[in-house]
């Protein structure tokens, strides 16, 4: 039986499903390169070079095993632009028995491929990911019948089925997380993890030249470009990142700071939603270290945490929960998301640095999203679609599975409490303790009402009054609704009447 087996762009993995038990003296891998991939929303130049210089070495390797690839590139004379478009062509040129798939992490691409088997008249299996530690069939399972669901309860379900960190049927240390020693500011004079770049070659390079001449318009800037695009250099990556990110990563995992992008961040989430690194192999590479001394618990389990328990967790909420989950819009929030977010042109010096290093890496750690600029947009009450798309265009390793549920869920409390128990809602206090943003700013988070307030400020305090039917019997918020409920009337109104203006003048272009 002859196969076309079809391997997406985030698929690049040797031990893909849709590889399982592959003839090569027979089957042919289809790969293709599709415009309308790169453009259904207009992807930072750097994630479009990433995708598609990776796919194209990951072809060059299963070559190398004596694989027949057919690999359709962006600029190949007749390619069509669609998935669809492209697997016919590949069936008019390979006489084939079957297609072969494995389920892609789309919910819209996935409906696509259903629709194959009737369309081309021959039939396809779509195989289960298992590159996941948690499969979408087990986490229904795991769902099914719970009033809530909590990331706490569905990460100690998989630190148990792992093993992970575990003595017997407890935890090690005694306790399941570790997140309360994990939220150090950086203190001054700490020398920070540097992370591991790759130079491009000469594959990678004319990618580049392909995408600084058919997206130049596309956000973010293109050089330097420093990703890794094969297996090998991914594994250094996360070498790197053991040795040294690792040991700290765990106490300043929530800090910011001025001009370092990374701090002690792992940046593999890129390689792991592409498939270039495996979720065991990371945690097992974490997991190793502690065993050996070399990095401490807290870090570890941390660390792990944000792949056994959220990265999972938020696929698992994704898959259950499509497509209604895509439409949900909890606070009623309409309002357009701000010209600076994409400029960067803005006097809050938080959302400037956040938003300029998104620009220039393609990345921002997990605080810089919630906090800053997830922060700022849940509490001016931005259009979830608008925000959901931003996160999706700008970040290399945004896939709707993930990107979807963090920001609707997590940043944006838009699904009403579906994936978190309370909106992430802070005033500047907070960005003032884990960064050092607020020096130099233009406005102080000392001072609540006036031009010099911070606007995070007098925002938190009216994205309170103005959700109040909504929040107030959340028992996660009734601490900042019992204060609010102290405040005077004339202060209220002065809040409403500060944030009024201040949003107001974000539709006009206010910075």
């Amino acid at each position: 039986m002859k196969t076309l087996r079809l391997i997406l762009g985030d698929q690049l993995s040797r031990p893909l499903s849709a590889l399982r038990g592959i003839d090569r003296a027979r089957d042919v891998v289809l790969m293709v390169e599709v415009g309308e991939e790169v453009t259904c929303v207009r992807h930072h130049k750097q994630k479009i070079v990433f995708v598609l210089s990776a796919m194209r070495h990951f072809a060059e390797s299963l070559r190398a095993e004596g694989i027949d690839v057919d690999y359709v590139r962006m600029n190949d004379k007749g390619n069509t632009g669609s998935f669809t478009g492209e697997l016919g062509r590949a069936l008019s040129r390979h006489k084939v028995d079957r297609i072969v798939a494995t389920e892609p992490g789309e919910y819209r691409v996935l409906e696509t491929m259903l629709s194959w088997e009737n369309a081309f008249n021959t039939p396809v299996e779509i195989r289960e990911d298992g590159r996941f530690l948690c499969s979408r069939t087990e986490f229904a399972a795991f769902a099914q019948g719970r009033k809530s669901l909590r990331m706490e309860f569905f990460y100690r379900h998989m630190r148990r089925k792992t093993g992970w960190l575990m003595k017997g049927d407890k935890p090690e240390g005694g306790r399941w997380n570790y997140d309360a020693l994990n939220r150090r500011a950086l203190p001054k004079g700490v020398k920070v993890h540097s992370r591991r770049r790759f130079p491009p070659d000469a594959m990678t390079r004319e990618v580049m030249t392909l995408v600084g001449r058919r997206f130049a318009d596309h956000f973010g800037e293109l050089e330097p470009f420093g990703w890794a695009v094969t297996r090998k250099d991914a594994l250094a990556a996360l070498r790197r990142f053991v040795a040294s990110g690792l040991p700290r990563f765990g106490e300043y995992q929530d800090a910011m700071k001025t001009g370092e992008d990374f701090l002690f961040h792992s940046v593999l989430s890129p390689y792991l939603n592409i498939g270039l690194l495996g979720a065991g192999e990371v945690c097992e590479a974490a997991l190793d270290a502690f065993g050996k001394g070399r990095a401490p618990l807290p870090a570890v389990e941390g660390f792990v945490r944000q792949i056994v328990g959220w990265r999972e967790f938020v696929r698992g909420i994704y898959w259950t929960k499509m497509p209604a989950y895509a439409r949900g819009n909890f606070l009623e929030a309409a309002r357009p998301l701000p010209e600076f977010y994409w400029t960067g042109e803005t006097d809050m010096r938080c959302l400037r640095e956040t938003i300029e290093a998104t620009r220039r890496n393609a990345y921002a750690h997990h605080i810089q999203r919630l906090m800053i600029t997830g922060n700022f947009a849940l509490l001016a009450g931005i259009a979830p679609a608008q925000v959901e798309e931003w996160y999706l265009v700008v970040y290399a390793d945004a896939f709707e599975w993930v990107e979807l549920p963090n920001t609707h869920g997590m940043a944006l409390h838009a699904d009403g409490g579906v994936l978190g128990s309370k909106p992430y809602a802070a005033s500047g206090a907070y960005i003032d303790r884990m960064s050092d943003y607020c020096a130099g700013c233009d406005y102080d988070p000392k001072v609540k009402l006036g031009p010099k307030a911070c606007p995070f400020n007098y925002l938190y305090w009216n994205f309170l009054i103005v959700n109040e039917a909504r929040l107030r019997d959340n028992p996660r918020m009734a601490i900042p609704y019992r204060t609010l409920a102290r405040m005077e009337g004339k202060r209220r109104r002065q809040i409403v009447q500060a944030a009024r203006t201040f949003l107001d003048g974000l539709e006009s272009g206010y910075r």
